[in-house]
């Protein structure tokens, strides 16, 4: 499945997520939410991932974690925020170009409609 598949995938789980229980609840929930509907979708994640730093030729144990990381090819960063500001996307980011990803969704689901809550990301690797 090419990235733009997996994409869709995802985002049909997080809006199904959204339908079911609305704005307001804690990342957390959405987060395993999203992974419930992923595994009923039979789509392969991973969850709390942890990613290491390279820094000059060393491994820094840092403690970073993609929320989700989709078909070991798309990275998911699951927020509960009033507004996306800059350092969200930032994030999301960083995390594409440290684990050499090409695709990331930022899914927020404290909006009242969740189309206005997804950000699609790309790392011109």
């Amino acid at each position: 499945m090419d990235q733009n598949k997996i994409g869709e995938r995802i985002l049909g789980c997080a809006l199904k997520v959204h339908k079911a229980v609305g704005p307001g609840l804690l990342e957390s929930a959405y987060e395993a939410c999203l992974a419930h509907e992923l595994r009923k979708a039979g789509v392969e994640f991973e969850r709390q991932l942890t990613m290491p730093l390279i820094y000059d030729g060393e491994t820094i144990e840092t403690g970073y974690r993609l929320d989700l990381l989709v078909a070991g090819l798309v990275v998911v960063e699951v927020k509960s925020v009033e507004q996306i500001v800059p350092v969200h996307r930032s994030q999301l980011l960083s995390y594409l170009k440290l684990g050499g990803y090409r695709l990331g969704y930022l899914l927020n689901f404290n909006v009242s409609l969740m189309k206005n809550g997804i950000i699609r990301m790309a790392n011109g690797l």
